[in-house]
Parts: C-alpha cells; sequence; structure tokens
C-alpha cells in the first residue's frame, strides 16, 4: 500500500467520524430522526430514541475522529497508521455484522446503502493495516566489479 491511500483512507474515515460524532452528540435528536442525513433515515427503524445511547455514539465517533486526525498528521507512522486501521476495523466489522444481520427492516436502497458505504468504511480500515512498501530514495545500487581484494 502507498502513502496516497493511507491519507485518503484516513480522510474519509476521519470525516465519517466527524460527520457522525459532531452530529449525534450535539443533536441527538435531529441525528436519530435523520441519519445519514441526504433524506435518508435509518435511526428509528432500530428502536426507540434513547438521548444516552445517542451521544455514547457521537462520543465514541468523535474519540475516533481525534485519533484518526492525529493518525493523518502522522500518516508516515507506520505502527500508528496500523493501530488506527485496527481500532477502526474491529468497530467496522461488528458495526457491519450487526447492519447486515437487521438489513429486513430497510427497503431495497437502505438495504444496499448500508451495505456499500458500511464495506468501504471496512475497506479503508483494512487497507490502514496492511505495512506501506518500503522507498527507495537513492535508486539500484550500482554493482562492484573489482572483485574481493
Amino acid at each position: 500500500m502507498n502513502t496516497r491511500i493511507r491519507y485518503g483512507g484516513l480522510g474519509l474515515l476521519a470525516v465519517t467520524g466527524m460527520y457522525t460524532g459532531v452530529w449525534a452528540y450535539f443533536s441527538p435528536k435531529g441525528w436519530y430522526a435523520h441519519f445519514p442525513g441526504f433524506g435518508l433515515s435509518r435511526l428509528p427503524q432500530l428502536g426507540p430514541y434513547n438521548e444516552h445511547l445517542a451521544k455514547d455514539t457521537g462520543a465514541m465517533f468523535l474519540a475516533l475522529a481525534v485519533l484518526t486526525a492525529v493518525t493523518l498528521r502522522q500518516a508516515r507512522d507506520d505502527r500508528l497508521v496500523r493501530t488506527t486501521g485496527a481500532v477502526w476495523l474491529v468497530f467496522g466489522v461488528l458495526h457491519f455484522g450487526y447492519h447486515v444481520q437487521h438489513l429486513d427492516m430497510y427497503g431495497t436502497r437502505d438495504q444496499v446503502l448500508n451495505v456499500v458505504t458500511l464495506s468501504a468504511l471496512l475497506l479503508a480500515s483494512a487497507l490502514l493495516v496492511l505495512p506501506v512498501a518500503p522507498v527507495r530514495r537513492d535508486g539500484p545500487r550500482p554493482v562492484r566489479r573489482d572483485g574481493p581484494r
């Protein structure tokens, strides 16, 4: 994996964390009624509104966003990037697993969008766990032809 993919994956995850986190924490009723936005609404089908759960969800997404923003500034730190990717991947696998088991409560459009968006976040997270290929700055090494001394 290369550094551009890292920046893209981290950027996607940071924006997702901020978008969801700010909305859920600072406007929990609005988030519950209208998430993910864009004329769609996926949360009322899952059960009654719970302010505590909504704010906790917002806090968790904000924490992920902060971790990801810090990592984005240090995207060349392989260990930090891979750890951030692993954290998002654990969340993403469990989150995706829940949603695919409960797709029956949505129409076809929301089923497809749920799977596509959650898969994209999983893919971004999984790519971050991969190591970056080493960069050769000095080009190939010249072959010595003078033999042993």
